[in-house]
């Protein structure tokens, strides 16, 4: 038969051996009803139509008509397709949780890195703005500061989720996929998240008094 792969729960469906259901009854279950019966619509569209039909069909051959309730349950896929992507997508926000702390405390370690080199720098700050440096370069200069280090630890961190979703894949087995796209936006939104703490220590040093800076000891 032509391989299916898995199913949606995970179950490999080649791994199957298919015999006549009167065989089955007669030799390994005792059974003498059928109680599960699986079919496939020839396409998506039709699968809510075919489950009316079914469920139609089942209710003549029972003789059963309302208010009495049915003696049979149809379900289709679509329904675990509904309850995976809803696990799927509490998942995806409890990971964006995840990340969202872990750039909070990323970028609270960045501007208190900022600060710090700010405060050792303060003679060197005060020096630069009596020979002439603007605000604005003192401003750009920790800024950048801030975004290269931002920067460098985005492309760390990608590097090791690289490297860490390739050995999933070789030792698990599993098929992975690497979106570029992803990529580049996780390196820029490190960029950004420079920017976004690395403004306020760059503002104080661009901010600084020259002679108070180069009285600073």
């Amino acid at each position: 038969m032509t391989s299916l792969g898995q199913s949606g729960m995970g179950q490999d469906q080649d791994d199957v051996v298919l015999i006549p259901y009167s065989s089955a009854m007669e030799r390994l279950t005792g059974l003498t009803t059928v109680n599960l019966l699986m079919i496939s619509a020839a396409t998506a569209a039709q699968v809510n139509p075919v489950q009316s039909e079914v469920v139609s069909l089942l209710a003549r051959r029972h003789r059963i008509t309302p208010p009495q309730p049915y003696d049979f349950q149809v379900r289709n896929l679509q329904a675990f397709a509904q309850a995976a992507s809803s696990t799927g997508t509490v998942m995806e926000l409890l990971l964006a949780g995840v990340a969202a702390v872990s750039l909070l405390v990323g970028g609270i370690g960045i501007m208190n890195i900022m600060m710090v080199s700010v405060t050792e720098r303060t003679r060197e700050i005060g020096l630069r703005m009596a020979v002439g440096a603007r605000a604005r370069s003192i401003l750009n200069q920790f800024l950048t500061e801030s975004i290269v280090l931002s920067t460098i630890g985005g492309l760390i961190g990608v590097v090791v989720g690289v490297l860490g979703t390739i050995l999933v894949a070789l030792l698990a087995k599993w098929p992975t996929l690497i979106p570029p796209g992803w990529i580049f936006a996780s390196v820029g939104f490190s960029a950004m998240v420079g920017i976004l703490f690395g403004y306020y220590p760059a503002q104080k040093a661009a901010h600084l008094s020259p002679i108070e800076a180069l009285r600073f000891e």
